[in-house]
């Protein structure tokens, strides 16, 4: 399988969902219609912004996400925004 990577300073994604996920991070899936996974630190899910999104995937999947990991409804361009806001922290 072809692997892209691309890196968002400690956020990265990958098209290979075997890819290893380092310790201190967490996989999660983003998109509306075409999932990518990134790799974020654990310590984005304490962020209030963040946060939110996880309560916006909570009511579109409840605890069944579909991509076998953490699953977020959002617009890819949002999350990479949002990321790159969180890493300057």
């Amino acid at each position: 399988m072809l692997q892209r990577k691309r890196s968002f300073g400690r956020s990265n994604w990958s098209s290979d969902s075997s890819a290893v996920v380092p310790k201190g991070h967490i996989a999660v899936y983003v998109g509306e219609t075409q999932k990518k996974r990134f790799v974020v630190p654990i310590s984005f899910l304490n962020h209030p912004s963040f946060q939110e999104l996880l309560d916006h995937a909570e009511e579109e999947f409840g605890f069944d996400h579909p991509m076998g990991g953490l699953t977020i409804p959002c617009d890819e361009q949002m999350f990479i925004d949002l990321t790159h806001s969180l890493n300057s922290f």
